[in-house]
C-alpha cells in the first residue's frame, strides 16, 4: 500500500538515541490510522548507527534505510530521503529526540487543513543560554537579510506537502537549507509551536563553527546583502578617507610635516586593511559558490537502500 505520511529521519552517530526514539516514533504513526513510511538515512555514521538502523528494517515494514557513502551534512542526507519519499505529506524530525515526535499528528493536520509547508518554533526551549540568545539573533538577522518570515531555523521537526518537496528536489542547489528554500516556493505557510527537550543522550553535531558556518551559508544563499553591504561600506569607507587625506594635505601646507598622530594613522589604516579582508571574504565565498554550482559534483552518494516494497 502506498503510503500517505513519509517521515524522513538523518542520522550521524546516533546509537544512544536510535532505540528511544523508534520506541516513541512508532506507536505515535501506528496510531494515526494511515499508511506510513519512516526513512532513516544514515549520513556516513562511524558508530553502531547502521547496525541500529538495519535491525529496525528487519522489524518493521514501513521502515526504509538510505546508506550514503560518506558523511555530506544533515541537509543533503535530507535531500536524499526527499528523492525516495512515496507519501504526500513528508515529514522531516532529528533523531536527538529534542522535538517529540508525539507533535507529529499536529503537523499532519495542519497539511490536511490545506497549508503546503508547516514551519515550527521551539517553546520551553532546553539548550543553554548562549545557544537560544545567538539563535534568536541569527533568526531576525537571516530574516533581515534574506527576506523571509521563519521564526526557527534550528528547528527540522517540519511537515511539506508533495508539490513543495518535488519542487525542492528539481532545485538542484549545491547549499540547500531546506526550511528556507520551502519557504520560498510555499504558497500557504503555517507556523506552529511545539514542545522542546533538554538533549539526554549524545551531544549535538554543531559545534559553534558549524553553526556559524551554516548560517552564514543560508544568508549568502538566498540573498546578496552581504555583497551589497560590502559595496555601500567601502563607499562611505573611502569617502571618509578621501576627507582624511585631503585634511592631512591642508594641515601639512599651513602647519608644515610633524610626526604627531602616526600611531592614529596606523590604526586606521588597520581598520581599513581589515574591512579590505572582509570584504574579499564575502566575495570569495559568492565565488567559490558559483565554483560549486558549474562543477555539478554529486550532492551525495547512495550507497545502498533497504525496503521491503524494492525488494518485492
Amino acid at each position: 500500500m502506498k503510503p500517505e505520511i513519509s517521515i524522513v529521519i538523518p542520522a550521524y552517530n546516533e546509537e544512544e538515541s536510535l532505540h528511544a526514539l523508534f520506541d516513541a516514533l512508532y506507536p505515535v504513526m501506528k496510531n494515526m490510522g494511515r499508511p506510513f513510511e519512516i526513512i532513516f538515512i544514515n549520513d556516513g555514521s562511524r558508530d553502531k548507527t547502521l547496525g541500529i538502523l538495519y535491525d529496525f528494517y528487519k522489524q518493521a515494514p514501513e521502515v526504509r534505510v538510505i546508506d550514503l557513502n560518506g558523511n555530506f551534512g544533515q541537509h543533503m542526507a535530507i535531500m536524499a530521503g526527499f528523492e525516495n519519499v512515496r507519501g504526500d505529506i513528508i515529514v522531516t524530525l532529528d533523531a536527538d529526540l529534542q522535538n517529540p515526535p508525539e507533535e507529529i499528528p499536529r503537523l499532519v493536520a495542519e497539511i490536511d487543513k490545506g497549508h503546503d509547508v508547516v514551519g515550527t518554533y521551539r517553546v520551553g526551549r532546553r539548550d543553554p543560554i548562549f545557544r537560544k540568545v545567538a539563535s534568536k539573533i541569527v533568526n531576525k538577522t537571516t530574516n533581515h537579510i534574506a527576506g523571509l518570515k521563519i521564526s526557527d531555523y534550528g528547528c527540522m521537526l517540519r511537515a511539506y506537502s508533495r508539490r513543495i518537496v518535488d519542487i525542492i528536489n528539481i532545485s538542484h542547489e549545491t547549499n540547500t537549507f531546506i526550511p528556507a528554500l520551502a519557504q520560498k516556493f510555499a504558497a500557504d505557510p503555517v507556523e506552529i509551536p511545539v514542545a522542546h527537550r533538554e538533549r539526554m543522550m549524545g551531544k549535538s553535531k554543531y559545534s559553534i563553527f558549524q553553526l556559524i558556518r551554516l548560517n552564514f551559508d543560508l544568508m549568502t544563499s538566498f540573498s546578496i546583502f552581504p555583497l551589497q553591504l560590502v559595496t555601500m561600506a567601502g563607499m562611505v569607507i573611502s569617502f571618509f578617507s578621501l576627507l582624511l587625506v585631503l585634511y592631512m594635505f591642508i594641515r601639512r601646507l599651513i602647519l608644515g610635516p610633524e610626526v604627531q598622530g602616526v600611531f592614529t594613522l596606523m590604526a586606521i589604516e588597520f581598520l581599513l586593511m581589515g574591512i579590505t579582508l572582509f570584504s574579499l571574504g564575502v566575495t570569495g565565498e559568492y565565488v567559490g559558490r558559483i565554483y560549486r554550482e558549474v562543477s555539478k559534483r554529486p550532492h551525495y552518494i547512495v550507497r545502498k537502500i533497504l525496503g521491503h516494497d524494492d525488494e518485492a
